[in-house]
């Protein structure tokens, strides 16, 4: 059995605007020192979820 550790990633959400109860802005990937601009609340969790999920399969694909 694999025992995966987690890299910790942090995000920085800037939220510029509010339209279709949804939310507008930015996040900002503190370890991939990278910004992207998101157009929901939806589509920012999923670019938050695929950094984790890529960083934890590159973690499986080294201790294997």
């Amino acid at each position: 059995m694999n025992i995966v550790k987690k890299k910790k990633q942090t995000f920085i959400v800037e939220v510029m605007d509010h339209q279709k109860y949804t939310w507008q802005g930015q996040i900002y990937w503190i370890q991939g020192n990278k910004k992207i601009s998101f157009r929901s609340v939806m589509e920012m969790l999923h670019l938050m979820d695929s950094v984790i999920v890529d960083e934890n399969d590159d973690c499986q694909q080294e201790t294997e």
